[in-house]
């Protein structure tokens, strides 16, 4: 919906993909021509790389916007569309496959001078990763190297549990990936997951356009975000900035990307990975800085240059608060089902980006997210406020969702003070309603 948007608004026809059981969905019903690429189980339709791109190529279309899911940090996909002369909005193919690589990654942010937690860096065997945990010192994290979204991911606390983690995080990361590759890193705790948003063009010119703060996480899926991050001061933000500007030249980065990092509890950072794609919480970074991030991914891939490059101007405060169709109170668990009734808060400063109302069908064989609610104001209290007033207006009848646990967040003292961090939504287990268990 969001891409078919912009495309609209610079007048370039869209065609949509889907599966079965997203025919009636909304993104099909407002694009201009659509194309059913297979049976409702992704791996038969959108992780289906020659339907995608036979679905381009029967349309006549020149470009594919990969989104921000199945196959969008992909290098095989990348290069089925160059193969196909279809110009692919976003990174190249290599540059995606070097930075799909978690290892390779880190060698390449090495070599370019930026700050890396300390480990293995690369695969190894259990005594040569049982050595760099030791060195890195307990408690460590065993990693998947071609992981993401905390699949293939173990806390150890000590040596002696260290060999049931690497075969349990092993076994995880092969089912999800396809790679049961695996490194060791420090755990820094408690620690902050703060991201930095760039945009490069193929000239070489680089725009960053600051931070987002995104610690609100429950098993590394993050639930809330804003900008600017309270955990960075204007030092410690340029010399992110900086360090990722310096990165994007050392790699070649080209259309939009986003570098994230860990930032302990003395301000240091360190490099986690990159995503080669637009982020789910992009809006964050448009509102406060009035750059249309999407039209900007097209403009890069058609050729155009930044019309600015350094560092983009930034006013007030933004928050996004992903609505997601699951139940806290028992664990998350995705909630498929129809929406009964679904009515948007309205007001200024006030966003909803969803592709679903009142009736629609969420399935169970995708992402749970439905929406996001994401507020600007002049200030970090006055956008808090404004985003409860917004949750509050906002109703959803039929299936269980995150919107009062997101109430919940916001209203505790942790989010209200600044000072919180990756493991503060497991802090308020038992403290807050939403996440009394059932």
């Amino acid at each position: 919906m969001r891409v078919i948007r912009a495309l609209h608004e610079l007048g370039v026809e869209a065609v949509a993909v889907y599966s079965t059981a997203d025919r009636n969905a909304l993104h099909v019903e407002l694009a201009d021509h659509s194309v059913c690429i297979g049976p409702p189980a992704a791996a038969e339709s959108y992780l289906q790389i020659s339907n995608v791109v036979a679905a381009a190529e029967t349309t006549a279309c020149d470009a594919v916007h990969p989104g921000y899911g199945f196959l969008a940090e992909n290098a095989a996909f990348v290069r089925a569309c160059e193969d196909s002369d279809l110009v692919f909005i976003g990174p190249p193919a290599d540059v995606v496959e070097q930075m799909g690589d978690k290892v390779r990654a880190k060698e390449a942010m090495r070599a370019a001078g930026v700050p890396l937690v300390p480990g293995s860096g690369e695969p190894a065997s259990l005594e040569e990763l049982r050595r760099a945990a030791a060195d890195a010192g307990f408690p460590v994290l065993v990693k998947a190297a071609a992981g993401g979204g905390g699949k293939g991911m173990r806390v150890v606390e000590a040596d002696d549990e260290l060999e049931r983690a690497l075969e349990a995080a092993t076994a995880e990361a092969e089912a999800a990936f396809g790679d049961g590759s695996v490194y060791v890193e420090k755990l820094v705790a408690p620690a902050r997951h703060v991201e930095i948003q760039v945009l490069c063009d193929a000239d070489g010119g680089v725009l960053t356009l600051g931070e987002r703060e995104c610690s609100i996480q429950r098993r590394h899926q993050k639930l809330v975000e804003e900008s600017p991050s309270a955990a960075l001061d204007a030092t410690t933000r340029e010399e992110m900035e900086a360090t990722v500007e310096r990165a994007c030249h050392a790699i070649g980065y080209c259309n939009v990307g986003t570098f994230e990092f860990l930032v302990g509890p003395d301000g240091a950072f360190y490099f986690i990975e990159v995503n080669c794609r637009l982020q789910v919480e992009h809006p964050v970074s448009e509102l406060v800085t009035g750059i249309d991030i999407v039209r900007e991914q097209i403009g890069i891939a058609a050729g155009e240059p930044l019309s600015t490059t350094g560092r983009a101007a930034r006013r007030g405060h933004a928050i996004e608060i992903r609505i997601n169709a699951e139940d806290p109170a028992r664990g998350f668990l995705p909630a498929p089902g129809t929406i009964a009734r679904f009515d948007l808060p309205l007001g200024p400063g006030v966003r909803i980006d969803t592709a679903v109302r009142s009736g629609s069908e969420i399935p169970p064989y995708y992402d749970s997210m439905i929406a996001k609610l994401i507020v600007w104001d002049d200030t970090r209290d006055a956008a808090i406020a404004r985003a409860e007033r917004a949750l509050r207006e906002l109703t959803i009848e039929g299936i269980p969702t995150t919107r009062d646990l997101a109430l919940d967040v916001l209203g505790s003292p942790e989010f209200r003070s600044g000072d919180y961090s990756t493991s503060t939504l497991t802090e308020l287990e038992g403290r807050v309603p939403s996440l009394a268990r059932a």
